[in-house]
């Protein structure tokens, strides 16, 4: 009969390209995993891989069944994560989806203080509330919200786009521009100056459009990978920046970065906690939501 372990065992082989790396992701010996391929291959009747020296060089035909498999063996390995007990206690799973940045402000220095395990997720939020929606998260602080019977949203927080810069940053014509409420000024000013982003401009865009009903024609000078990475730039230096006010209170406070303009509409989204309202972690994800409310406020 055909043994799911040689699937595991043939996927580890496919992506390290090497039977004792594999032997060593999977915590089995070497000659397990090479009775385990051998298995696979009397069982498909094919060559799966050619062996050279110090390296397993995928067939046509291993390449057609990876491709086959990896959904799938994906799926199993998120179930058994979501599913399987810790060895030494009975600790529920919790699986919470959230912003980077938003984990770094509420829950980074105080995860371990729950008394339950977490799986963090960090994606776009249509990928987090499918998530949600199909049990593999039970928790999601997001600024979107779908019209779904069995997931219930609570309003959580406000966040405010800020436009931002460096404290070495010369803005002396901003002000006349703002206060004369000269949009197409303003936006031919902040074109020429410098600014930093990360690779979703989705802040950027959603400001920029707000208040010059364009969306924005230039190109940043500096992507970075997140926006804890932009503010970390902008301290004490020069360039402009979209940031949430949450996430710069306190720099905006010790003048490490300086307030150019909230714009004008200011541009708000309003932050929710999502979950299922049947769930059989009730009394821990109450638990995270004060933590997470505490953490925000404080």
């Amino acid at each position: 009969m055909l043994n799911l372990e040689w699937f595991r065992t043939f996927k580890a082989i496919y992506e390290t390209g090497n039977l004792s790396t594999a032997a060593q992701e999977l915590f089995i010996s070497q000659p397990g995993v090479s009775l385990h391929l051998k298995s696979l291959e009397t069982y498909t009747g094919h060559l799966l891989f050619e062996r050279e020296p110090r390296k397993m060089v995928p067939t046509e035909r291993a390449n057609i069944l990876y491709n086959c498999i990896i959904d799938a063996m994906n799926h199993l390995v998120q179930a058994e994560q979501l599913f399987c007990r810790n060895s030494k206690t009975n600790k529920p799973t919790i699986g919470l989806g959230m912003g980077f940045e938003a984990f770094e402000h509420t829950l980074e220095e105080h995860i371990t203080e729950l008394p339950f395990n977490i799986i963090l997720k960090f994606d776009d939020y249509d990928q987090m509330l499918n998530d949600l929606d199909n049990g593999s998260l039970d928790l999601v602080l997001t600024p979107q919200k779908r019209q779904q019977a069995h997931i219930e949203y609570t309003p959580f927080a406000r966040e405010r786009l800020l436009l931002i810069c460096g404290s070495e940053t010369d803005t002396t014509a901003l002000p006349a521009l703002i206060a004369a409420g000269k949009k197409t000024d303003i936006s031919q000013w902040l074109r020429q100056q410098v600014w930093f982003t990360t690779t979703d401009m989705t802040h950027l865009k959603n400001f920029w459009t707000a208040n010059f009903e364009v969306q924005p024609d230039f190109r940043p000078n500096y992507v970075v990978p997140n926006l804890s990475s932009v503010l970390r730039c902008l301290r004490g230096g020069n360039g402009f920046a979209i940031m949430p006010d949450f996430l710069c209170k306190k720099e905006l406070g010790n003048q490490t970065v300086m307030l150019a303009w909230e714009g004008s509409p200011c541009v708000e989204n309003t932050l929710h906690l999502g979950k299922r309202k049947k769930t059989m972690y009730a009394r821990e994800i109450r638990e995270l939501e004060q933590m997470l409310t505490q953490n925000w406020f404080s």
